[in-house]
């Protein structure tokens, strides 16, 4: 795989340097995604196309406590710095951090018993994305493809003229480019479409200026140049052909490059990418920063198409400062996720998409003293009790599925592994788990070995 040399040359707490982390993803030819898609529906796979999925990405493992499963009985040294707070829902708490998410908890599942039972980042982030353990820190390279790249392969966009998978601004994990959200063995066609990797990993408190889209400089670039493109795409297009599948027709394959760049030519991805052309009053309800910008395209590509997208919030990985280093992220989450609800729900979208909140484990319940350098309180990694939010996409709000002990350290009711949040993802899709592709040994490998969707919320 191709590696990037970008990016400052800062090691993760595991050891691993963003410099020699970033990989190469999408190709950047937006249409091999509509091609295969397209190749695909042709040969007769039934397409449902009335849901979409907006993933929120937490990477770096925000603390249980401190979001979804407070405890504000435990000891102190437990509980945290932050109290418990009632919803809208009566009996269901909150960290008092998601003041808004409070107001919203009867769109809510809240899941508070997942647990896999690794701390080691890149194996939580396989494992919570593709529904198996795979990935390790010490054998890095994407073992089975993620819940979005299926998606991508089964569903295709719900509209034409967009891409199914769309990463904002860049779809990773672990500083990993696309990471375990990419397509392993399906093929590079389904990985996420990144919207801007140049901008990418961008904290909440980011405020320089995001730049726009790369994708509207050939939308909206003059007719001469947008024929200069496709000649260009074209040539690009043909010195990669050995790759992909050759059991059409010349004819066929023409015509399905010639749709693909309707993706790229065409006004429908335009207008979604383009967030000049949202409400500057919906903005600011979803937050100027980065992580509500990109939450609020999140919204408009959905409405635009997009099956599946996923919003990169990273940087919770608060070895110390659990107040500081968790504290100015929450409100950004909090802020953005109350919009987008507020937003689906007046557009009547929210039956339709999923929205799903999780990282690639919880923290520790005991708070650490800090580490060298850096002697305030923080929390470690931890596996054993990992809280998901999921809302919309039909399912019956106002829950909480699972139960840990009173100091959040493991699941003490309704167990459940990554497995069963993907599960319940692909039921909401309409996507057979059980569908089998053939991996790189030409082995048929099932979208998933275990797990089943939580029925309770369905």
């Amino acid at each position: 795989m191709l590696q990037i040399q970008n990016g400052l040359g800062s090691a993760n707490c595991q050891g691993i340097r963003r410099r020699t982390a970033l990989k190469a993803g999408f190709l950047g030819l937006a249409g091999l995604t509509t091609a295969d898609l397209l190749r695909m529906q042709a040969a007769g796979a039934p397409i449902q196309k009335d849901k979409s999925v907006i993933l929120i990405w937490l990477d770096g493992g925000p603390s249980q406590l401190e979001t979804y499963d407070p405890k504000p009985e435990a000891p102190s040294d437990y509980r945290g710095p932050y109290d418990a707070i009632s919803t809208n829902v009566p009996g269901i708490y909150v960290s008092e951090t998601l003041p808004l998410h409070a107001r919203h908890a009867e769109k809510m599942v809240l899941v508070r018993s997942v647990h896999h039972g690794t701390g080691d980042h890149f194996a939580g982030a396989h494992w919570m994305l593709t529904g198996r353990f795979g990935s390790t820190s010490v054998n890095l390279p994407q073992k089975f493809p993620s819940v979005g790249s299926y998606v991508a392969r089964v569903r295709g966009p719900n509209q034409p003229g967009v891409p199914a998978y769309v990463g904002l601004p860049a779809a990773q994990s672990v500083y990993l480019f696309p990471g375990y959200q990419g397509a392993a063995y399906l093929g590079q066609a389904y990985n996420p479409f990144d919207v801007n990797r140049e901008q990418s990993y961008l904290p909440a408190n980011y405020t320089a200026a995001i730049n726009p889209p790369k994708c509207l400089e050939n939308f909206t670039s003059s007719a001469s140049t947008q024929a200069a493109s496709r000649v260009d795409l074209l040539n690009g297009l043909d010195t990669i052909r050995k790759n992909l599948d050759h059991s059409g027709t010349m004819e066929a394959m023409d015509r399905y490059r010639q749709e693909a760049f309707e993706m790229i030519l065409g006004g429908r991805a335009r207008r979604a990418f383009d967030m000049d052309q949202e409400d500057p009053r919906m903005a600011d309800k979803y937050g100027r920063g980065p992580w509500g910008r990109y939450t609020l395209m999140a919204r408009r590509l959905v409405e635009a198409g997009v099956s599946f997208v996923t919003v990169d919030m990273p940087h919770w990985d608060d070895h110390s400062n659990i107040k500081e280093g968790h504290g100015y992220k929450l409100p950004h989450v909090d802020q953005a996720v109350s919009a987008l609800l507020d937003d689906l729900a007046a557009r009547s979208l929210l039956d339709n998409v999923l929205v799903l909140v999780m990282g690639e484990f919880g923290r520790t319940p005991r708070i650490n003293n800090g580490q060298p350098g850096i002697p305030i309180p923080g929390r470690d990694h931890w596996g054993d009790a990992i809280s998901v939010m999921m809302a919309g996409g039909g399912l019956k709000g106002g829950q909480v599925v699972g139960r840990t002990t009173d100091k959040a350290e493991h699941p003490v009711d309704r167990p459940l592994k990554p497995a069963d949040i993907l599960a319940t993802v692909y039921r909401v899709m309409g996507i057979d788990p059980q569908l089998a592709f053939k991996d790189h040994a030409g082995r048929p490998v099932p979208i998933l070995d275990e797990g089943k969707p939580i029925e309770e919320i369905l």
